[in-house]
């Protein structure tokens, strides 16, 4: 479906037919030149793509062709799981573009990755991609001109400045597409990382005041824009809006207002559509969220531990942390989490427990004992108290595996991302490393997505843990996952589970520290229905690989050592010496 009428193209999966079709020109020729190389680079069947709701104008500059691309790369990569990270549905939906007769730029398929703010820098045919977290909402008013743009003749124009400039009009090209371009890009992207909408706004003016300056002589019959200009200059809109340009490569296509929020975006279209006979699309770029909640599970019977659980849960096993403080290890988990500024903390348990946990977290010592303490200790008595004020329970009586553990607390996470705790897990964080929890966080914040703790095990651990693989990303240590495989065989992690610059007989497993996004519930309630269990059990590492071929999923190095106390060899380790890793 294009331009607003629906119709329907068939296209055999054959190389020759396919290519043909690419190199037409036209919509289909994005779709065809995708699937051909798909079909170059992948063992693939066909697909059929029911595209019914198409609302983004085509031929605007809005990158309308890229989203196509990407449209149709990512359902080959979901329908016959091609292990594509998003940056290489971006690549791959670009390769299929300029098989077709578009010259598209390279940042279009940024839309590869929603409507997650990015920093895209371009060096030669090396490009970085890192998402940027924002602390309020971004708010956008994207205008359709309704006349038209020849972005062949603006980028032919344009290119004549390169690779040397001949004259003085081409060296101006040069410098505002340089370094002119990077000033203001960089001061960007300081204002929306520290939430600055009026600078934001300004930079917003001067990008498209410099850009007329240095770049209408190169190519005046398309960057004259007059519709452009007599939109942006309107005096109406000027009152609600923080600043204004045009989109892509200009000309008269599209422009984009910002304004500060919901209110003033109703009021310029209201304007732009009812004044001007022109149309509008919203477009609203959300905050970064918070993480504001975390579940920490603890109710497991701790068998292996056994006679020792007859008195005390596994949770409450004694650790010694950096200061030499004898604690137990549930203290721990809930100091880390306070201490990265988590909010409310529930703790997954059998109801018949609730009782220790209480005695842990809400109920004070005597005054008698608490006179006895050194300051230090009744420091650590006044923070418990403070932390027992945010502390909740969810119940899980039955143990039907973490996953049913994570959706028995779903009704109290709601609708936000939430840290997942193994509760029977001592983390560790190296010596000049933050908590192990707070490296989660710092880079949720940093992708606003999805993301597990990931460690180090030799081949001979692997049994013990769900292993991963996956590809490096530009962003520092976090690995875009390609499989997630519960306690695997040495033999399969062999085969299948080998990470691009892991020293042999090493590999990577999940940490015990897990970030996610709400979706997770949707997917471990549809195993639950579905009576997708293994071993009578609602695996998690099972759920997380359905999330990851629907929603992606990213796993981050943790600078530290987690412990599973589960075993008293395992336990045994908490006091020994850091184990070698790659």
């Amino acid at each position: 479906m294009h331009s607003g009428e629906r119709s329907t193209i068939r296209v055999p999966m054959d190389p020759a037919k396919l290519l043909s079709v690419a190199q037409e020109g036209g919509f289909w020729s994005y779709i065809a030149g995708v699937a051909y190389q798909i079909l170059t680079h992948y063992h693939v069947k066909g697909i059929e793509i029911d595209n019914y709701k198409t609302d983004l104008p085509i031929k605007k500059g809005l990158s309308s062709s890229a989203a196509a691309c990407v449209l149709v790369t990512r359902a080959f990569n979901r329908i016959y799981d091609l292990k594509m990270t998003t940056r290489g549905e971006m690549e791959m939906a670009y390769r299929g573009e300029i098989t077709s007769p578009s010259r598209c730029g390279r940042m279009d398929q940024g839309c590869a990755y929603g409507s997650k703010p990015l920093l895209m820098i371009f060096d030669g045919d090396t490009i970085t991609v890192d998402e940027i977290s924002i602390p309020r909402a971004l708010y956008y008013v994207i205008v359709d001109l309704k006349s038209s743009k020849d972005t062949i003749r603006i980028l032919t124009d344009l290119n004549r400045a390169y690779p040397f400039a001949e004259n003085e009009e081409q060296r101006i090209v040069q410098k505002y597409l340089g370094p002119t371009n990077k000033r203001i890009i960089l001061s960007a992207l300081d204002a929306m990382q520290s939430g600055d909408a009026h600078q934001l706004g300004a930079l917003t003016v001067e990008a498209q005041q410099c850009f007329d300056e240095a770049l209408i002589p190169a190519c005046p019959q398309e960057l004259t824009a007059p519709v452009l200009h007599k939109t942006l200059s309107n005096r109406k809109i000027a009152s609600y809006v923080l600043g204004g340009k045009g989109v892509g490569s200009q000309g008269d296509g599209t422009a984009q207002f910002f304004v500060e929020d919901e209110q003033a975006q109703k009021a310029v279209v209201r304007i732009i559509e009812d004044e001007l006979g022109l149309e509008c699309l919203t477009l609203r770029i959300p905050k970064s969220r918070k993480v504001r909640k975390a579940i920490i599970t603890a109710a497991g019977h701790g068998t292996r531990l056994f006679p020792m659980t007859r008195i005390l849960r596994k949770e409450f096993m004694p650790i010694i942390d950096k200061k030499g403080i004898i604690k137990p290890l549930m203290l721990q988990h809930m100091q880390d989490c306070h201490h990265s500024e988590i909010e409310k903390v529930a703790f997954i348990i059998q109801d018949r427990d609730k009782r220790y946990f209480d005695q842990l977290a809400k109920e004070p010592v005597s005054p008698e004992v608490y006179k006895k303490l050194s300051t230090e200790n009744q420091n650590v008595c006044d923070e418990i108290m403070d932390m027992g004020a945010d502390i909740s329970y969810v119940a899980q009586n039955e143990q039907k595996g973490l996953g049913h553990a994570v959706l028995a607390s779903r009704n109290w996470v709601g609708e936000e991302p939430f840290l997942l705790v193994l509760g029977d897990h001592y983390f560790q964080a190296n010596e000049d490393s933050k908590s192990c929890i707070q490296q989660l966080i710092d880079v949720y914040h940093k992708l606003d997505d999805s993301v597990i703790g990931l460690a180090y095990a030799s081949l001979n651990d692997v049994q013990r843990f769900g292993c991963v693989a996956g590809k490096w990303e530009d962003y520092e240590e976090v690995l875009s996952i390609t499989e997630i495989t519960e306690k695997p065989s040495p033999e399969y992690a062999q085969e299948h589970l080998i990470v691009e610059g892991m020293r042999d007989g090493w590999f990577l497993t999940a940490f015990g520290l897990y970030l996610l996004s709400p979706d997770i519930f949707v997917v471990l309630e549809e195993m639950l229905v579905n009576g997708q269990l293994e071993n009578h059990e609602l695996q998690l590492t099972t759920a997380l690989e359905i999330l990851r071929r629907r929603k992606g999923l990213r796993g981050v190095m943790i600078h530290g050592e987690r412990t599973d106390i589960g075993t008293p060899e395992s336990y045994r380790g908490v006091f020994k010496g850091k184990i070698d890793s790659p």
